[in-house]
């Protein structure tokens, strides 16, 4: 198994590397880059260039004639006209885009090597600080709903694949279906119109992790106040995610349960509960807690964008969709390299779990 390890360790910085390639190339090919909006705000504001320039930047910039290569920079941007060339040429400065994209691919790579994302082009703070600053929300959000999503699709599962086609099945399998079928924002707003003031109970909190004053509370008040805030967003976040995972148990078990080590199980006089969690528990469970890594980062870092939003919660889901739309570059590759890369560890993560619940797997025989 070692040597597998190391050929999938092996493989992580080409794939990492093709996946960065492809988003780079998808982004120079993006129409309205972050020159393009930068002079969109140019010509939107009674601000004169030169003051929206010197504003942006630190120290007092050069104006240089032309833009390298001798091209007119104002006749390759929408929003350049009217504007001195030698502004044009200096915002390209500023965002790097002085530079042919090869180049300028190359550098982020080689930075990127040695852990150094840059800075945001519209915040004034690193992307590691950014990420770091937002990964509360992202973790109290994705580790939660995880957890409760494997604590009750699990056991439910199970029960179904005793009982299957029985009153309680039929009555889960529906409410399952609805749950999967609308979408959770959807419920969020619910929650919110019920529970959060907005038109009958006012029980719980519309914004924020944490209260205002939640640094001058004592350690129990924190806890309560913390589970008080995340209650609606994880319980919308949750709602729409056990009915994969509840079937997926199910079915497991009932492909399980119709083997013949179980019939034979049975022939030997143990009772159901020693053959349901003695012998049939293991090799039912195999995808389901293989998974758990990949589905824990899904959680983390795809899936709760508009949860988010409509919570007011600031989190990665956030920061990665306001990067997108402002074209911030340095926050998009930069999210987008860490996370990447936390993906193909856990998909490696992942192998080994297989591996762990079940020895007679083997990849590195395969």
């Amino acid at each position: 198994m070692f040597a597998y390890i190391i050929r999938r360790l092996a493989l992580i910085p080409l794939t990492l590397f093709g996946i960065m390639l492809i988003n780079f190339g998808f982004a120079q090919l993006a129409p309205g880059g972050p020159v393009d909006l930068m002079l969109a705000k140019i010509q939107g504001t009674g601000m004169s260039a030169e003051g929206r320039i010197s504003g942006s930047a630190s120290g007092e910039m050069a104006r240089p004639a032309s833009a390298p290569g001798g091209v007119n920079p104002s006749a390759t941007y929408r929003g350049a006209q009217g504007l001195d060339p030698s502004y044009v040429a200096e915002i390209e400065r500023m965002f790097g885009f002085d530079k042919p994209p090869l180049e300028r691919f190359g550098l982020m790579i080689a930075n990127y090597l040695a852990f150094d994302f840059g800075k945001s082009f519209y915040r004034d703070e690193s992307v590691v600080s950014l990420i770091a600053s937002k990964l509360p929300v992202s973790i109290s959000l994705g580790l939660w709903s995880t957890l409760i999503i494997y604590l009750v699709s699990i056991p439910l599962g199970i029960l179904k694949a005793t009982r299957d086609g029985s009153r309680m099945d039929v009555a889960t399998s529906w409410a399952m279906v609805i749950g999967y079928a609308v979408p959770g924002f959807l419920f969020a707003i619910l929650l919110i119109v019920l529970f959060a003031g907005g038109r009958y109970l006012d029980w719980f909190p519309l914004r924020g992790l944490t209260s205002p004053d939640w640094s001058d509370m004592s350690w129990p008040a924190r806890i309560l106040d913390y589970f008080w805030h995340i209650a609606l967003p994880v319980t919308a976040m949750v709602i729409g995610g056990f009915a994969q995972l509840t079937m997926l148990t199910k079915n497991a078990f009932l492909e399980e349960i119709t083997k013949q080590y179980v019939l034979t199980a049975r022939a030997k006089g143990l009772s159901e509960q020693q053959v349901l969690y003695g012998h049939v528990f293991r090799n039912a469970m195999l995808l389901v807690i293989a998974g758990f890594p990949s589905a824990l980062v899904s959680m983390l870092f795809t899936g709760s964008v508009l949860i988010e939003v409509i919570f007011s919660l600031d989190g990665i889901g956030l920061l990665g969709f306001e990067a997108v739309i402002n074209r911030d570059y340095p926050v998009m590759f930069g999210t987008l390299f860490i996370f990447g890369l936390i993906g193909l560890l856990l998909n490696l993560v992942s192998d080994l779990t297989y591996h762990f619940v079940d020895p007679r797997i083997d990849f590195e025989a395969r």
